[in-house]
C-alpha cells in the first residue's frame, strides 16, 4: 500500500513490523514520509475549512478560502481568516461521515441510538459481552468486526447484501456467528430484526458496517446565478468529475483526490496528485470541458450497463491497475509516454492477498506463499533506501 517512490517496509523506529501492521505503522509511516519530503511545513494541523467559493474579478477566477484555525488546546483565542487561492484541491478523504443502513430497511430509522451504532464508533468488543448482535454488511469492516466481537457475545449475525435469501448457516470455527441474508425490516419496538428468509432474531444492538458517505460541507461552489451547484453528491456519486478528479466545468482550478475505494489507496491517490499538479503547471493538457462531460457520460452508461449502483460510481475494485496506468501515462511519471510506473509484482501481491483472505480469513495476515513476490518488492526498495 506503500507510495510509489517510498517504500512501506519495516524500518528501525517501526512500532509494529508485522506485513499487515496496525495504524500506528501507518501513521509512522506517513510521518516519515512527510519527513523525507519536507512536507511538515506545508501543512497547517489543527485548521478547520469552513468555506470554499470563487472569486470572479478583473484578474480571472480564483479560490477565497474561509478557515478557523482550533486554538482551545493552546488555550487560545479562535480565529478565522480568508485567504485568495489560485486553485483548490480537495483531500478530506471520506471515512468520516458514516452511511447507516437505517432508511433502507424499514422500522430500523425507529430504534434509538443506543441499540444501533456504526463501524465507525467501533473500538473494542468488551461492550458486547453476552450480547445478540446484528452485523449490517459483510464487506471488509463487517467480517473483522463480526470475528472479533464473536469472541464474547452471545450470538452475532452478519448480514450480507449479496447472499442469497435462504443464506442461514454457521461459519466454520465459531459456535456463534451466523452468515445470514439482509436484514428485510426491523420491528419498531427495537428488539427484533427480520432476514430475507422470514427468520428474526432479538437483538440486543445493531451495527451498521455500510459504509460511508462523500461530504464536502465547506464547498460553496455554485455557477451561473447560484441555483446550480457545479458539484453535487447524489447517492455517493461526485457529479460532475472527469476520471474521478477534475470538474470539467473549473478544472483544472478545482479537483478531488482520494475518492475511489477498494483500492490500493497510496499508490493511486500519488498518481492523481501528479496529474493534478501537471495539470495546474501546465506540462499537462486537458481535453475539453465538452470531451470531459462526454467521458463523464459514457461512464455513468457503462456502469448503468453493468447493472451497477449508483452509489459505487467511485468504486474501482476491478479497474483500479488499468486506471493506475492511465494515470502514469497521462503523467509521464517514467520519464516518456506510455512507460509503466505500478510495479507488476504490486499487482500480483494484491490479488494474491484478496484471493488468501477469502480461503483463509482468520489467517491470512500471519501466513502467505508470495515470497517470490517479497523478493520483487524489495529489489525494488533498493532503488530507494
Amino acid at each position: 500500500m506503500g507510495f510509489l517512490d517510498f517504500p512501506f517496509a519495516a524500518a528501525s523506529d517501526s512500532v509494529d513490523a508485522r506485513r499487515f501492521p496496525r495504524h500506528q505503522e501507518v501513521l509512522r509511516y506517513i510521518q516519515a514520509f512527510a519527513r523525507r519530503f519536507h512536507l511538515d511545513g506545508l501543512v497547517r494541523l489543527r485548521t478547520e475549512v469552513l468555506a470554499v467559493t470563487t472569486k470572479d474579478d478583473d484578474e480571472g477566477s480564483s479560490w477565497r478560502v474561509r478557515w478557523r484555525r482550533n486554538a482551545a488546546a493552546a488555550g487560545e483565542q479562535e480565529e478565522e481568516e480568508e485567504e485568495v487561492f489560485d486553485a483548490v484541491v480537495v483531500c478530506n478523504g471520506h471515512y468520516t461521515e458514516p452511511r447507516t443502513a437505517a432508511d433502507d430497511i424499514p422500522g430500523l430509522d425507529a430504534w434509538p441510538p443506543g441499540k444501533q451504532m456504526h463501524s465507525h464508533s467501533y473500538r473494542v468488543p468488551g461492550p458486547f459481552a453476552d450480547q445478540v448482535v446484528v452485523i449490517v454488511g459483510a464487506s471488509n469492516s463487517g467480517a473483522d468486526i463480526s470475528r472479533e466481537i464473536a469472541g464474547v457475545a452471545r450470538e452475532v449475525h452478519m448480514a450480507d447484501r449479496w447472499a442469497p435469501a435462504a443464506t442461514c448457516r454457521r461459519l466454520p470455527g465459531y459456535r456463534n456467528l451466523w452468515l445470514r441474508s439482509m436484514v428485510e425490516r426491523a420491528d419498531a419496538d427495537g428488539t427484533t430484526v427480520v432476514f430475507r428468509d422470514g427468520s428474526s432474531v432479538r437483538a440486543d444492538v445493531v451495527m451498521h458496517c455500510t459504509g460511508y458517505k462523500y461530504s464536502f460541507p465547506f464547498l460553496l461552489t455554485a455557477a451561473g446565478d447560484g441555483d446550480t451547484a457545479v458539484v453535487s453528491v447524489d447517492d455517493n456519486r461526485i457529479h460532475p468529475l472527469y476520471k474521478h478528479v477534475f470538474v470539467p466545468q473549473l478544472a483544472p482550478h478545482l479537483a478531488f483526490i482520494g475518492l475511489p475505494f477498494k483500492v490500493i489507496p497510496f499508490p493511486m491517490f500519488q498518481l492523481q496528485a501528479s496529474w493534478v499538479a501537471g495539470a495546474l503547471s501546465g506540462r499537462i493538457q486537458l481535453p475539453s470541458e465538452e470531451e470531459m462531460m462526454e467521458d463523464v457520460r459514457a461512464l455513468y452508461s457503462e456502469l448503468e450497463v453493468m447493472g451497477w449502483p449508483v452509489r459505487y460510481t467511485h468504486c474501482m475494485k476491478h479497474s483500479q491497475f488499468e486506471y493506475d496506468e492511465w494515470l502514469a501515462e497521462q503523467c509521464q511519471c517514467g520519464g516518456e509516454a506510455g512507460t509503466r510506473t505500478v510495479e507488476e509484482w504490486r499487482k500480483d501481491m494484491f490479488n494474491a492477498t484478496r484471493k488468501k483472505k477469502l480461503q483463509c480469513p482468520e489467517t491470512y495476515r500471519d501466513e502467505w506463499d508470495d515470497h517470490h513476490l517479497l523478493e520483487q518488492a524489495y529489489q525494488d526498495f533498493n532503488n530507494y533506501l
